[in-house]
This record gives structure tokens, sequence and C-alpha cells, in this order.
């Protein structure tokens, strides 16, 4: 339910913060062996995966994980035990929801501006409800995940406010400083929003998460069944300063894509009117399940207190050179890879699984 104080949100008053700023925690939603995503035999080898994740959160920052029910929560601290993972900093919450992605069906954080307007008596931080269709009624059903931000925020007894436009939180990507970069082919899809134009969406954008400039790249990558989303695209390493990724090769599945979208970027000015400096990230070669191509992205890295998250594919020459790369990006902070070859089976990677949680 809204509250009365933030009925009139604007982005004077808060703002989302870039992923690379200060957590309060990390929220995941952990698989089930019924989700789509990891039915049957995908299940198990996502497992080692997954729990490196959890690991590698835990030792900087609080780790809360939305569970099924007691038994699916069993299951869960044995595998994490079972990798001698430390549940000590991690917090399981009764949340239901059918599949794995808390990225995109998880809560939006905003916080209030120091600076902000009318701030008296606002609370410091909040929750967004966007709503979420399972990437335009893909993978019904979907009820329970669409409930997930309500019941965050009940327990962080904090308001939430509802939004009116559904929207995945992977399919934005936020510099902290006014920049928002999206997709055509995501956000203007007819089975999201049909009842609203391009006018429309920047306008919520603008209002709720406190942004100004908004970017616009066109389409995603072979296999990505969300049409397109930024996170497996081109990521902020800082204002400014974006990686995209991007093949060698014209022969890639993807080029043709990925050498349109940056064009796109080099044209693009942010809310500072500054060009974004443009590093190359890699591409991994194709990786293939059921005669489907996987989004298997480096792009798809997580920032979290501990450092940056960086997928690898078992690919050892372009993990380690995307490893690099994302180093020198962020000199200030450890990159470390997780192996994420058994969790990008179910069409999606570390960002997708991830949703932080700032500091207020």
């Amino acid at each position: 339910m809204d509250s009365p104080l933030i009925q009139d949100i604007s982005p004077e008053s808060y703002r989302m913060p870039a992923e690379w700023d200060p957590h309060q925690a990390t929220w995941l939603t952990w698989p089930r062996r019924e989700s789509d995503s990891y039915r049957g035999e995908y299940y198990d080898p996502m497992l080692d995966g997954y729990c490196d994740l959890c690991q590698k959160i835990s030792e900087a920052e609080a780790v809360h994980i939305n569970v099924w029910d007691s038994a699916h929560q069993k299951e869960i601290t044995d595998a994490l035990n079972q990798r001698d993972v430390s549940l000590k900093d991690i917090t399981f919450h009764p949340f239901q929801s059918y599949e794995p992605w808390c990225r995109d069906h998880g809560p939006i954080f905003v916080i209030r501006n120091d600076f902000g307007r009318n701030d008296f008596g606002h609370p410091k931080k909040m929750v967004l409800n966007w709503g979420y269709n399972a990437w335009g009624e893909k993978y019904p059903p979907y009820d329970l995940d669409n409930l997930i931000p309500e019941k965050v925020a009940q327990y962080r007894n904090i308001p939430s406010i509802t939004t009116g436009m559904i929207l995945e939180g992977g399919s934005i990507e936020v510099d902290g400083d006014g920049t928002l970069l999206t997709t055509e082919s995501c956000l203007l899809n007819a089975n999201r929003n049909p009842e609203l134009n391009l006018e429309d969406i920047e306008n919520r954008l603008k209002k709720f998460l406190g942004v100004q400039t908004i970017l616009w790249l066109k389409e995603g990558v072979a296999g990505d069944d969300t049409d397109g989303h930024i996170d497996d695209l081109t990521r902020f390493v800082a204002p400014g300063k974006v990686v995209t990724i991007l093949p060698k090769h014209e022969t890639h599945p993807d080029y043709r894509i990925l050498k349109a979208n940056f064009e796109r970027l080099q044209s693009f000015k942010d809310n500072r009117n500054r060009n974004l400096e443009i590093v190359s990230l890699p591409c991994p070669e194709p990786m293939i399940r059921d005669e489907v191509i996987l989004p298997a992205s480096y792009a798809n890295f997580y920032i979290c207190n501990r450092g940056v998250l960086v997928p690898t594919f078992r690919q050892k020459q372009t993990d380690a050179q995307a490893i690099s790369i994302l180093q020198e990006c962020f000199p200030g902070k450890e990159v470390i890879g997780v192996d994420a070859y058994g969790i990008i089976w179910g069409l999606g990677s570390l960002h997708c699984l991830t949703q932080q949680e700032p500091n207020s």
C-alpha cells in the first residue's frame, strides 16, 4: 500500500543508487527443482556456482534468500553446508517465487536525496513495486513472484509504492548520477506495457528512479528470452564510463546487433553532458543448450561490498581477459570470477540472480 508521505515522489526527492554504492544486503531467490529455469537435470549443475556466489557476497554483507517452504530451506542449507558456506550472515524468508531471477521480480530500492525538496517526514528508503509479468507472459504463473517486493518492504518495515508499469530490474542500468541505460526491444515491447508510449515510460523512469537522462540501445543478444535486458549488454562502471560486450569476429551470431549498440553508445551524452568513455568486453564462444544459444555474457557481473563478481564460462582465455578488463575498471575493488557454467543453463547469470539493497 502506498504511503501518503510519498504520493508526490519526484526526482528531487529519491533516487536509485549506483550498484557500486555501499549495500546493506543482497537479496536472492533460490531456484527450485520444479522451476522452468532449472527443471530436472539442470538443477544440480548450478549448485556449485550458486553456493559460491552466496559465499562471496556474504563475506562482506548480509544475504537474504527467498525460499519456497521449510523443506526447500532444508535442501538449501544442506547444499551450503556441504560446500562449507557459512550461514552466519544468511537469512531465509518464506517468500514463495516460481523462478529464481530476483533481479527481475525482486524489490528495487530507492533512497532519499539529502538535498531533496519536501524531505521532512519522508522515509530514508523505500521499495518500488513495479509490476512483473514473467518477461511478457512467457513463463506463467508468476503471481507469487510479483508479490516479492511488497513482502520485502513489509519485512523491512519501509514503504512501498506502486508505479503502474511493468519493469524488470535487469532491463535498467543507472549510474547514480542521473543517467539510465535501457533497450528499445525490452521496454518498448508490447508484451510489457502496451498502453504506454516512449514518453510515458520515460516519465515514469524519471519520476520513480530519480534520473533525468535516458539512453536507449536497440536490442539484445541471441538466447536472451527477456527481449534484450541491458545487464547482458552494457553496464556502468563509473559515472560517464561503461563496459559493453563486443565480439572480435563478424562471424559471431550477435556481431551485427552489438556493433550497432556500440555505435549508439559513441553518440550518447550522459546527464552531465559527457561523452561516454566506452570499454569493450569480450564475448565468450557461443554456448548451446538443447539447440538454443545461451545468453552468456561477462557484462552480467554483480558489484557487491566484497568486490565485483564476474561470471565465468570455463573458457580460460576469454574468462581471464574479461576479469582483467574489469579489474582495470574497478581499481579499488577486487574482481573475482564465479563459475557460472551451470547457472547459465537457466538463461541467466550472476546479476540476474541478485538484487542489491543500498544503505540508507
